[in-house]
């Protein structure tokens, strides 16, 4: 853990059409951090306007220089892009924070010791490894980073249906029904050069993931080099569907950890990186690693 920190800018991210009221959310951190804090940081609200707005603007806020914490208050997909235009700054005087006002919000619910503001105040930084995923292969091939899982297979299918339709417990289940009754696995090629067929591939960096799964037991390694593979192989869906009840009641228990995953893909493949969903075409070396110690956070 890094000393206390102060913060001559402190840049509050958020969506102003959040389904979880984040523009409140954003004027009630900026009320409390002027009863708070004992020094006079600049304190500014920066609504995003579209989507990978949010990129721009911490990216820009970071790439200024000088001790800067930007604060998005959202979601995991609106703290990922927050985190990627951090990195993508590369200001090492830069950290990062989360409010949740979000659907899921796994991260903030893993991840957070204590209130925002009273974590702003106190100063506490301390540093927590990233996922980093490259599509292709080569140096300028694409980069992204995730501060929580990476998912492929019924993962990523199940969220685009959810976003097809309303959010809300019951059209959720709904949603999730349909979805996996229509569900087909995927086939990739492994770095031995086998072809296998998976249900499921999650790479997680935190613990839970869809406000309700525990994938494994490591809400204590944010910060060890290393992160945890969730593998379902193909298998009749009625076994599935008794993993994922045993992943929502009991969790699924320790799971293997790596510091780096390579595949390639047979097909196009949709992929869930923090709750926002993408795609690889076919034939694209996939690899997934651990960035360690990478992001300094606060909270």
């Amino acid at each position: 853990m890094d000393l206390a920190r102060t913060f001559e800018s402190i840049v509050i991210i958020f969506n102003p059409n959040s389904t979880g009221d984040a523009p409140k959310l954003a004027e009630q951190l900026r009320d409390r951090l002027g009863e708070l804090l004992t020094y006079t940081p600049e304190i500014e609200l920066q609504p995003t306007g579209h989507a990978g707005h949010a990129v721009t603007l911490a990216h820009d806020a970071a790439a200024g220089g000088g001790n800067v914490l930007i604060v998005s208050v959202s979601g995991d997909g609106g703290y990922n892009e927050v985190v990627n235009g951090v990195m993508r700054a590369g200001n090492p005087n830069a950290v990062c924070a989360v409010m949740a006002a979000g659907n899921a919000n796994d991260h903030r619910r893993t991840t957070g010791t204590m209130p925002l503001a009273e974590a702003i105040a106190q100063g506490r930084v301390r540093r927590i490894d990233l996922l980093r995923i490259h599509t292709g292969r080569g140096p300028d091939t694409p980069a992204e980073y995730a501060h929580s899982y990476i998912g492929f297979g019924l993962t990523p299918v199940m969220a685009i249906d959810l976003e097809k339709g309303s959010k809300g417990a019951l059209k959720e289940m709904v949603s999730v029904v349909r979805t996996f009754s229509k569900f087909q696995p995927f086939e990739i090629r492994q770095t031995d050069r086998k072809r296998r067929k998976f249900d499921s591939i999650v790479f997680a960096n935190i613990a839970e993931m869809a406000k309700y799964a525990t994938l494994s037991e490591a809400d204590d390694k944010l910060s060890d080099g290393k992160f945890e593979v969730v593998i379902f192989p193909h298998m009749p869906k009625w076994r599935v569907l008794l993993t994922a009840l045993r992943a929502t009641t009991q969790g699924l228990g320790n799971q293997p950890s790596v510091s780096s995953y390579e595949f390639t893909t047979l097909k196009p493949l949709p992929y869930q990186i923090d709750g926002e969903v993408k795609s690889v075409d076919a034939g694209t070396f996939v690899k997934v690693e651990c960035v360690p110690s990478a992001l300094p956070i606060l909270g």
